[in-house]
């Protein structure tokens, strides 16, 4: 959204005090500004949280704590994995892209103490905080995690997760909504919540992405898209989705007055975690070493949707066996370096 408002792509949404702008979380809210103005509505957002078997973690004897460390989680896994009854310590994206592999690996990274660019744009790509962070992330995989993890993402750890094969599954907090919903999930009673894992620093561990509506310049119909866009990301929308649906089935990540209405915290057991994860986020100050860019999981300059691309394929290669994690490194940091000078970012 700033990229594109910047370039004067969109229209700024025209806010009301009956849409009560001041309701939307403060760091979505901050995401989909441009100079001050809404330029996007959030129908929902999201935080990345951990979501583990409370009931394989008491068998077990362990005890998760709110904010655990990756090595803590590394812990559970190696615990909790039991391949012959059908269930993988960990689940974790595997398949290559910039929104899928990379949106996990950008957080262990920035956790790990990392950054993608340092403040005169160099890739920092093969560097010994993304080392270990990569490091790390191949050798749990390999040990816990479920065979031909380097193709799956979201929908096929969900799936994993709901079937009672994950032990423990770091991802997207709107996950929660499903895996904690007895029509879809075979273990729903049986799930817990804590804060995405972190290594060295909390700084960037936890993402923010949110789904949005815009209107575009060159739209003919504005009026009607604003119309609409209010109406659609309204906290009355909320209420006539968990009248016609349940609280259970309301958009979250958005207004915080969702998060106070006693009857979506009945029904939500990840409300709180949900919560805390997007409000723990800054998009401005995201990594331990300076940045020049905003984003957690992702940078927000037009060239990182290349790049995200190219570097989740090598890490996505290191996940199967195919490269080295050094050599996937080393690679990733050339093709950067090449787009970064293409696109005139330094010489």
């Amino acid at each position: 959204v700033p990229i594109w408002s910047k370039k004067g792509w969109l229209q700024p949404i025209a806010t009301d005090a009956a849409y009560d702008a001041a309701d939307l979380l403060p760091t979505i809210r901050e995401g989909l500004s441009y100079e001050g103005k809404l330029y996007a509505s959030p129908f929902y957002g999201e935080g990345s949280i951990l979501m583990y078997r409370k009931d394989l973690a008491d068998k077990a004897g362990f005890q998760m704590p709110d904010k655990p460390t990756w090595e803590q989680v590394r812990e559970f896994a190696s615990r909790v994995h039991d391949p012959k009854a059908g269930v993988y310590g960990i689940c974790l994206r595997g398949k290559p892209g910039w929104g899928d592999n990379m949106a996990l690996i950008t957080t262990m990274a920035n956790t790990f103490g990392g950054q993608w660019f340092d403040m005169q744009w160099r890739p920092q790509i093969d560097t010994p905080a993304w080392k270990k962070a990569v490091g790390f992330y191949v050798d749990l995989m390999k040990a816990y995690g479920p065979p031909g993890a380097s193709a799956n993402s979201f929908n096929e750890n969900l799936a994993l997760f709901n079937e009672g094969k994950c032990g423990a599954w770091v991802d997207a907090s709107i996950a929660a909504s499903f895996v904690s919903d007895p029509k879809q999930s075979k273990v729903a009673d049986k799930v817990a919540y804590a804060a995405a894992p972190v290594a060295s620093t909390p700084k960037g561990s936890t993402w923010l992405w949110t789904w949005n509506l815009a209107i575009p310049s060159s739209s003919k119909k504005a009026d009607a898209a604003q119309v609409f866009v209010k109406w659609a990301t309204s906290r009355e929308y909320v209420q006539l989705v968990a009248q016609e649906h349940g609280w259970r089935a309301v958009p979250t990540g958005t207004r915080q007055s969702t998060y106070a209405n006693a009857e979506f915290q009945k029904v939500a057991g990840f409300a709180a975690a949900e919560k805390r994860a997007i409000d723990s986020v800054s998009l401005t100050d995201a990594t331990e070493p300076k940045s020049p860019y905003a984003g957690v999981q992702y940078v927000a300059i037009p060239e990182f949707q290349a790049i995200g691309i190219a570097v989740g394929q090598q890490m996505s290669a290191a996940l199967s066996g195919k490269v080295t994690v050094e050599q996937a490194l080393s690679t990733s940091q050339t093709l950067a370096e090449r787009e970064m000078r293409k696109s005139g970012y330094y010489k």
